[in-house]
C-alpha cells in the first residue's frame, strides 16, 4: 500500500472515530434519561405515565424501525437545519444522532428492567424518593447491562458511520466507496474491512472488559 493510500486510510479512520464518539456521547446524553423514563414510567411503576410511555413507545419504535439509509435522506432538511450542510462528517452526525437515541434508550430500559426488584422494594421501605432510588439503585446495578448495551450501540454506530459514506458522510464508508469502488481499486476497499473489523473487535472487547469488572464489583459490594 503507498504512503498516499495509508494518509487517506488514516484521515478517514479519524473521521470515522469522530463521528462515532460524538454520536454515541449526544447519543447516550439523549438516550439515558429517555431509557430511564421508558423503564419507570409504566402503570404503577415509580414515575407512573403511562399515556407519556406509550406515546414515547411509539416515536422510539418508529424510529427504529425505519432504515438507517431511509433516515439519512429522510431528515435532510433538518440536518442542514443543524450542521448547515447535508454532506460531510459533520452532517453525518446528526442522522447518526438521532438513529443512536432511540437504539440507546431501549436498551438502557431493558438494562434497568433486569434489575431485581427487591432491591427497589426496600429502597422504598428506608423512604428512598423515586429519583434516589433511580440514581442510587437501578442505574448503579444495570450498570454491567448498560456498559454492554452502550457497546452494542457504539458497533453499530460504526457500521452506520460506513453507510453515510454512500451518501457523501466522509470516513471510512465514503474511502471505501470512492476509491475501492467507483476507482476500482479492491486493496483499499480491502484496508477499510479490515480497518472496520479491527475497530469493531477492539471496542466489543474492551466493552466486555469492562462489563465484567463492574459486574464483579456489584456483587462484592
Amino acid at each position: 500500500m503507498s504512503p498516499e493510500m495509508i494518509r487517506l486510510l488514516a484521515g478517514a479512520t479519524g473521521e470515522t472515530l469522530l463521528m462515532v464518539a460524538i454520536s454515541a456521547g449526544l447519543g447516550t446524553l439523549f438516550g439515558l434519561p429517555l431509557g430511564v423514563f421508558l423503564a419507570t414510567s409504566g402503570r404503577g411503576e415509580l414515575f407512573a405515565a403511562p399515556w407519556a410511555n406509550r406515546a414515547l413507545g411509539v416515536v422510539v419504535n418508529a424510529t427504529r424501525s425505519t432504515p438507517f439509509i431511509i433516515l439519512v435522506v429522510a431528515i435532510i432538511p433538518f440536518t442542514r437545519l443543524i450542521a448547515g450542510t447535508s454532506i460531510g462528517t459533520n452532517a453525518a452526525i446528526v442522522p447518526l444522532t438521532v438513529a443512536a437515541t432511540p437504539f440507546i434508550a431501549r436498551l438502557i430500559e431493558g438494562a434497568i428492567r433486569e434489575v431485581d426488584q427487591g432491591l427497589i422494594e426496600a429502597a422504598r421501605a428506608f423512604g428512598a424518593t423515586p429519583l434516589q432510588i433511580v440514581l442510587k439503585v437501578l442505574i448503579p446495578e444495570a450498570m454491567p447491562g448498560i456498559v454492554l448495551g452502550l457497546t452494542l450501540a457504539v458497533v453499530s454506530l460504526i457500521g452506520y458511520s460506513a453507510m453515510v459514506g454512500a451518501v457523501g458522510g466522509g470516513g471510512l464508508g465514503d474511502l471505501g466507496i470512492r476509491y475501492g469502488y467507483q476507482r476500482f481499486m479492491p486493496e483499499m476497499m480491502l484496508a477499510v474491512v479490515v480497518v472496520l473489523i479491527v475497530l469493531v473487535q477492539a471496542l466489543q472487547s474492551l466493552g466486555d472488559l469492562l462489563a465484567r469488572r463492574l459486574n464483579k464489583r456489584i456483587r462484592h459490594a
